[in-house]
């Protein structure tokens, strides 16, 4: 069969093999399309390739020695071509001299890119162990530059630029601006947007080979709208805390890869900025299935800065271990003080006396208490044949202090093929933080609003980290939960074609991460259909059904101080990702 893969939402390159093998995450890079082209389009037998322009017909697929006399010699015309070589297709054509993607006796492989987000199943700060190779992604700008002196350093270099851009639209039955929130990304009704502009740049390790070490890294830009999902407090977030701008920049992977094949079946080493883990879901548009993201993704972690280290223990079982500095918070904000301007000025808006703040009792405070040194642990169990993954983890795990985002996530996803057409993924999680101040008492609340916090709006203009109904009156902070369950049911009839419905139970009983303010759960149903025209341009509409109990959370605007006025909504989305 023909299996491709995927880096972090580009395709990979695809070659013939009998079995076998991304959100952040390498998987099998099939050295051909992209590979070939780069290389072997490089070193080609000059010989065949006067013999394919000889041909009164050029078809790659069928005769991959004329691939180069197809694509032409321009810059553009390559470009170009190889769109329209791939269109219809679901893979790139297959170089038959590109070295075996996969260790020996590794597990198989148990999806193809198109048509899903992902070939293997998502494993977070890790490019796949005994699946990956160099310069494996199929990219229209590699093979446009590939014979370019500049493309030619690249190769040798194993090193690729590529990316996509990713527009969107909805229509919903909500009418406030942000009236859609906390459905995300989708938040403003009846928009069209730029939801990703994203570019790449990287190194990927190569972990097939067991004889010497490896290193990769990834430098990666996103502007758009969906940089509000991305957003590290402290990191050019002066576009996000500072202005809330509807549109902006972001770096959400900056991280260098070490490769040590002599330690077990493998040790990888991250160091940087990566995407948080574990996750069905994903910030990059090509690695998550829908257009839309289930509540349990939208208000999860995102990122996290640190080092994790990968131990591949046995060819089935992965042990993941981590510090990182909490979530969406940068080093450098580690131990940095701000002055607590209630304490300085005196103040008594609270009515416990002039400059006495029982939350941040002294005259300068953290500016952000939950960067802290933070654990992560997962284990990941895979079978022989692929088909099923178990993943607990947990994730950014200190004090729990009220801090930007820094959530203590427990929990795991699961995912099992049935057949080539059928299979299913699953995620719960329970997540929780300490001393979030209490938004059903009115002194914790002045303390809030007049500066006595790190967050408080003298410190952070806009987008601080929600505070929450605690069950008491009296009490001025308390621990606050939320516990979330997801699945994706698939089913792909052909190679380009993929149906999703995602069930989703959400359950926020102190309003605290959808920010409600109020106890309140959800239960939501999206249908999704992708569908692929080549491996470089894909298509996602869906629809969707939202409810709230218990509070009527959508159509507000939290911007305008406007309260949501509705239970339900129903919204139409879809967008469109043409990678380049």
């Amino acid at each position: 069969m023909i299996i491709s893969n995927v880096i972090d939402g580009v395709v990979l390159a695809s070659a013939p093999l009998t079995t076998k093998r991304a959100h952040g995450i390498v998987t099998k890079s099939l050295l051909s399309a992209a590979a070939g082209i780069t290389i072997s389009l490089c070193f080609s037998n000059t010989a065949n390739a006067q013999d394919a322009s000889q041909s009164s017909q050029c078809d790659p697929y069928k005769n991959y020695s004329c691939l180069d006399n197809y694509l032409g010699s321009g810059i553009f015309d390559r470009f170009a071509n190889y769109y329209k070589l791939e269109w219809g297709e679901s893979a790139p054509p297959a170089d038959p001299n590109a070295p075996s993607a996969e260790r020996d006796g590794w597990p198989a492989t148990p999806e193809s890119t198109p048509p899903m987000a992902y070939s293997e199943f998502p494993t977070g700060a890790l490019t796949s162990i005994g699946v990956s190779r160099p310069n494996g992604a199929d990219s229209p700008l590699m093979v446009a530059i590939a014979n370019t002196e500049f493309g030619k350093w690249l190769t040798d270099n194993n090193t690729q630029i590529y990316g996509w851009i990713n527009p969107g639209f909805n229509f919903s039955t909500n009418n406030n601006k942000f009236g859609n929130a906390p459905v995300a990304y989708t938040v403003n009704p009846d928009t069209a947007e730029l939801d990703q502009a994203v570019l790449y740049v990287e190194r990927v390790p190569d972990t097939v080979q067991t004889d010497h070490v490896d290193w990769g890294f990834r430098l990666s830009a996103i502007y758009g709208q969906n940089y509000r999902y991305t957003n590290s407090y402290g990191l050019a977030s002066w576009q996000f805390n500072g202005q809330n701008g509807w549109e902006g920049y972001d770096f959400p992977m900056a991280y260098v890869d070490v490769w040590i094949p002599q330690v077990f079946e493998g040790l990888e080493v991250r160091v940087g900025r990566f995407i948080s883990i574990p996750d069905i879901e994903a910030q990059l548009a090509p690695n998550n299935i829908m257009y839309t993201h289930s509540l349990t993704y939208a208000v999860d972690n995102y990122t996290n800065t640190g080092v994790v280290l990968s131990w591949q223990l046995s060819k089935n079982l992965l042990l993941q271990t981590g510090v990182v500095d909490g979530t969406e918070t940068p080093i450098w904000h580690n131990g940095l003080k701000i002055p607590n301007s209630y304490v300085q000025s005196g103040s008594n808006a609270a009515g416990f006396g002039p400059g006495i703040d029982p939350l941040f009792p002294n005259a300068t405070m953290l500016k952000d208490p939950g960067n802290q040194p933070s654990l992560t642990l997962c284990l990941r169990y895979e079978s022989d044949d692929g088909n099923t993954v178990f993943y607990p983890c947990l994730n950014g795990i200190n004090k729990g202090n009220w801090g930007y985002n820094n959530l203590q996530w427990h929990g795991f996803t699961f995912y099992h093929r049935f057949d080539a057409q059928w299979h299913v993924d699953f995620e719960t999680y329970w997540m929780s933080e300490n001393d979030v101040p209490n938004l059903n008492n009115p002194q914790a609340v002045a303390l809030f609003n007049n500066g006595g916090t790190p967050f408080s709006p003298q410190n952070l203009n806009f987008n601080s980290p929600n505070l929450a109904y605690c069950g008491k009156l009296a009490v001025l902070d308390c621990t606050v939960n939320a516990f979330g369950i997801v699945s994706y049911i698939n089913y792909s009839p052909d190679r380009l074609d993929n149906i999703s419905l995602r069930p989703e139970f959400y359950d926020d009983p102190n309003g605290w991460r959808t920010g409600t303010g109020k106890p309140t759960k959800y239960a939501d149903l999206t249908l999704s259909w992708q569908h692929w025209l080549s491996p470089q341009i894909e298509f996602r509409p869906e629809i969707s059904w939202w409810h709230s109990y218990r509070v009527a959370a959508f159509n507000g605007d939290v911007y305008a101080g406007i309260s949501g006025n509705k239970s339900d909504m129903t919204e139409f989305a879809s967008d469109v990702i043409i990678h380049f």
